[in-house]
C-alpha cells in the first residue's frame, strides 16, 4: 500500500528530537542550579575567608583549609558532597560542553565534552576525608580535557 502522507514520519521525528533535547537541557540546568547550592560548603568556606566565585582560585583556596571537620565523619560526608557538587559547578561553567548527568542509581556524575564522566561527588567525600585528589587538580585534569 502506498503511503499517502510521504514525509510525515520524518517530519515529527525531529519535532520530537527537538522536545527531548529541549527537556533534557532545561533538567540539565535545573540540576546545575541545586548543585551549585552547596551550603554546608558555603557556609564553612565564608567563615575561613574563602570566597567561593566558581573559579579554579576558589578551588585552590579550599584545597588549602585546614581539615577541622575531618573530627566529625558526618560532618566530612556532608562537607564532601558539597565539595563534589562545587567541584562539579566550576567544571560545569568553566570548562566548555561539561554538563550534568544523573547515573542510573541517582548520582550526579559531571559529563566532559570528551564523553569521560566525573564521579563529583565520590571525589569530594575523598577530598573531605583524605585531601586528595585535590579539587584544583581535578578541575586542571577536566579542563585538559
Amino acid at each position: 500500500m502506498e503511503n499517502r502522507f510521504p514525509g510525515h514520519r520524518d517530519e515529527r521525528r525531529p519535532a520530537a528530537q527537538t522536545t527531548r533535547l529541549a527537556a533534557e537541557q532545561d533538567r540539565e540546568l535545573a540540576m546545575a542550579e541545586m548543585y551549585a547550592e552547596c551550603g554546608l560548603l558555603r557556609e564553612l568556606a565564608e567563615s575561613s575567608g574563602v570566597r567561593l566565585d566558581d573559579t579554579v582560585d576558589s578551588l585552590t583556596a579550599l584545597d588549602q583549609l585546614l581539615p577541622r571537620w575531618r573530627d566529625d565523619p558526618q560532618v566530612s560526608q556532608w562537607l564532601g558532597t558539597d565539595a563534589g557538587l562545587y567541584l562539579g559547578t566550576v567544571i560545569r561553567r568553566q570548562v566548555p560542553d561539561a554538563r550534568w548527568r544523573l547515573a542510573a542509581d541517582g548520582r550526579p556524575l559531571m559529563v566532559l565534552g570528551t564523553g569521560f564522566e566525573l564521579d563529583a561527588t565520590t571525589i569530594g567525600r575523598d577530598w573531605a576525608e583524605q585531601g586528595a585528589p585535590q579539587l584544583a587538580a581535578v578541575y586542571r585534569a577536566a579542563s585538559d580535557g
